[in-house]
């Protein structure tokens, strides 16, 4: 019987355990998608407790928790911070297979050196050991960084974020490249009238210009565009339930804003053509400037209404969706290979039955001009664990190039979350190892290692130009 989380946890075989351990182990992390507060970062700061540091805005721990009966008051509530981790330290046996149970004892090894199992017995030991520690100068938010060998950290950020924090890490001269990534979904969200509205208000405020038409709209948003590529930035982000590309015009969009400044609602063909419009011009923009673009597709958000009006969004409430994707996909991207505008793309699923269709539609505008220029992403969200990495890396093996795969991102608001490469890491090397023990590939470690090395590092330090942000 093996040891729980040893040193060869998830290596079954000899040659896993050297890929993992002689190329893979080692490597600096590039964490181009999360969702990390920058100004934790700017300001340095040490967490009060284990709690603040692990559970609050940590949704997947929240779900668990109300899935294992605990009443919201020691989720999101009131409750005091030791009560909340009691909570989860009475959930976390019940996660058995879950990754929640990995993830929970790897960031105890690993960031304090902790390896208990977290229960109620040893709850307040492990609170009290874990809250100390965080009080510590180590234990500052830049050092818990640099702790897991982070070399990049690209954050999502709204195009009307004024990156001051961004600014003040780089004055610092943080060893650590902290860059914004450009998220501009409120500024298309047209299936909410009034938020939109708001958004465009704020906008004018910001650059004290009058937004009175798409035209100016669009050169407001271009503004914001080239202040992020001025302050690093080197990816755009989406989160969509499914890309827009419908048919429309120009006059029908001019009309549609006006439509949208009188706050006037929309039909739904109104909202899809606007959206549609709306990523057209984002994505000839992050083609401009050599941008990568991201797509995270097919999540179905704010089930739980009323959750949604007691407690807000990105609480635990959303889920896989089953949206149509194939269609949609071929004809945005179509439309910019066209015109020879594609930027380098990024495709995120969610729905694990379109994991073929994914990784086939990344195939079918990869042009010659860069190695895995338009890519299958890793495993997202409720995919993020083992059976989906597994499924993700299989379907992209299967129908594309596993070996220029940019690699894995923690997309978690949580500093404690950057083993979750190592999680993949290992996965990673357990498939290829097998392989070779199997006899389905050549036993050349020197070849396969440096395909290791390339997936878990090198292929993101090339594809997302990193090294020319000064």
């Amino acid at each position: 019987m093996k040891p729980f989380l040893d040193e060869d946890f998830l290596l079954d075989t000899k040659t896993a355990r050297r890929l993992y351990h002689d190329y893979a182990a080692g490597l600096p992390i590039i964490d181009y998608h999360c969702h990390l507060p920058p100004d934790q970062i700017a300001n340095d700061i040490n967490f009060e407790n284990i709690t603040r540091a692990w559970l609050y805005g940590d949704h997947y721990k929240w779900r668990a928790l109300r899935a294992n009966g605990i009443n919201e008051a020691y989720i999101t509530g009131d409750k005091t911070d030791r009560e909340k981790f009691e909570a989860w330290a009475a959930t976390v046996p019940y996660t058995l297979r879950n990754p929640l149970f990995h993830w929970t004892h790897l960031e105890l090894q690993r960031y304090f050196d902790i390896h208990e199992i977290l229960s109620p017995q040893t709850a307040k030991k492990i609170y009290d050991e874990c809250t100390e520690k965080l009080q510590s100068p180590e234990y500052s938010v830049k050092n818990i960084i640099k702790n897991r060998n982070v070399e990049v950290i690209c954050t999502t950020d709204d195009p009307i974020d004024n990156l001051t924090y961004h600014q003040k890490i780089k004055t610092d001269n943080y060893t650590v490249k902290v860059l914004p990534a450009f998220r501009p979904d409120k500024a298309m969200q047209a299936d909410n009238i009034e938020a939109l509205a708001r958004y465009i208000h704020q906008l004018e405020t910001l650059i004290g210009t009058d937004i009175c038409d798409f035209d100016t709209y669009l050169g407001a948003l271009k503004k914001r565009h080239d202040y992020f590529a001025a302050n690093g930035c080197r990816l755009s982000d989406h989160g969509l339930e499914q890309l827009y590309a419908a048919n429309y015009t120009d006059q029908e969009i001019r009309t549609i804003f006006l439509k949208i400044l009188a706050q006037r609602e929309l039909t739904h063909d109104e909202v899809v053509k606007f959206k549609s419009a709306m990523l057209y011009h984002f994505a000839k923009w992050d083609d401009e400037k050599g941008w990568v673009q991201q797509f995270h597709l097919g999540a179905l958000r704010n089930n739980n209404t009323r959750a949604l009006a007691e407690i807000g969004a990105d609480t635990g409430y959303d889920s896989i969706g089953d949206f149509a994707q194939g269609r949609s996909l071929s004809k945005f991207m179509n439309k910019l290979q066209a015109e020879n505008k594609l930027a380098k793309t990024i495709l995120y699923n969610l729905n694990p039955g379109d994991n073929e269709l994914f990784a086939t539609m990344a195939g079918n505008f990869n042009d010659g001009s860069i190695a895995g220029k338009i890519q299958f992403g890793s495993a997202w969200w409720f995919l993020d664990q083992k059976d989906g990495m597994i499924k993700q890396l299989n379907a992209l093996s299967n129908m594309g190039l596993l070996s220029r795969m940019a690699g894995m991102l923690t997309d978690s608001r949580s500093f404690l979350s950057f083993p979750r490469h190592e999680y993949f890491r290992r996965i990673l090397c357990n498939l290829l190892g097998n392989d070779i023990e199997n006899g389905e590939l050549p036993n050349d470690l020197e070849w396969t290692g440096k395909i290791v090395q390339d997936i878990s590092y090198y292929n993101a330090k090339t594809y997302f130009g990193f090294d020319q942000v000064k």
